[in-house]
């Protein structure tokens, strides 16, 4: 029984991409949102649209809400085949920056990586798992920090074949800390800690998939995306895209077939992939 879960789903481009795996998945998918009521809300939202998605909760900030769903999956499922790590926040930047670091480093990273750890043992052969980062989670977004010598120390460090997770977990912690003493912009950190949760994560993507690649015959693929820039809360209303465009990199690469070349890239929302190291860039839209 094939099945997919898509985390932080019931709203924005956690929604738009349970409706494309509706539509283009051969298996059960999972809405799961934090409020069960929100949740089933929006469930009955695309059963509207004559889709079937089902629901569980999930909140990745609970260690024990992330269990019960990894021991459902395991149960009902034997295990996961497509999991969409969309769950993250931007924070309100009138709040003091070391609160805004400290909460958005706690989702972005911290928890989502946690919810890794937890879901990646379940894994079937062939899984296919999707890191929803940002343009933002750009590696040379560090070149917008104050002090520039210290930045390149921190790239340089991110940039490493070897780099490890201990390593980037450091690193987040510098900033964290450094954030609250307000002396982050001479540890080599820029003044937006979205950035600064965004590059830990693609860094820790690209780990993620050096170490699942090393048992090569399971063929599960991890990648790290931008989705563009997108119609949500966080985006608003200025945005590029609507949320099913959004959906379209992330849909892409949770549907890679067997044996795929695109493993631990970084793609862009036109699903290019891009050298998440170096760049450039592509344009926005």
């Amino acid at each position: 029984m094939s099945v997919a879960v898509v985390t932080g789903s019931n709203k924005g481009i956690g929604l738009a991409v349970v409706r494309g795996l509706c539509k283009q998945f051969k298996g059960t998918v999972y809405l799961t949102a934090r409020n069960e009521e929100r949740g089933l809300a929006a469930v009955k939202e695309l059963e509207a649209e004559g889709l079937n998605p089902s629901f569980h909760q999930l909140d990745i900030g609970d260690a024990a809400s992330v269990e019960a769903l990894r021991d459902f999956m395991k149960e009902k499922h034997g295990g996961i085949d497509i999991l969409v790590n969309n769950a993250g926040i931007a924070f309100n930047h009138l709040k003091p920056f070391g609160e805004q670091a400290t909460v958005v480093l706690k989702t972005n990273y911290w928890d989502t990586k946690r919810a890794c750890e937890i879901l990646f043992p379940i894994l079937k052969a062939g899984a296919r798992v999707v890191n929803t980062s940002s343009s933002m989670g750009f590696l040379g977004q560090l070149d917008k920090a104050t002090n520039q010598e210290k930045a390149q120390q921190n790239k340089k460090t991110l940039a490493k074949d070897d780099l490890t997770v201990q390593e980037i977990d450091a690193l987040m912690k510098d900033f964290e800390t450094s954030a609250n003493t307000g002396t982050h912009g001479d540890h080599g950190w820029p003044n937006y800690t979205y950035i600064v949760s965004k590059i830990g994560f693609s860094a820790l993507s690209r780990v993620q998939q050096r170490q699942l690649a090393e048992e090569p015959s399971s063929d599960i693929v991890l990648n790290h995306i931008h989705p563009g820039w997108v119609k949500t809360d966080m985006g608003t209303t200025a945005a590029h895209f609507d949320t099913d465009r959004g959906a379209q990199s992330i849909l892409f690469a949770a549907l890679l077939p067997p044996k795929t070349d695109v493993r631990g890239a970084y793609l862009w929302h036109d699903c290019r992939v891009v050298d998440w190291v170096n760049g450039p860039l592509p344009a926005m839209v």
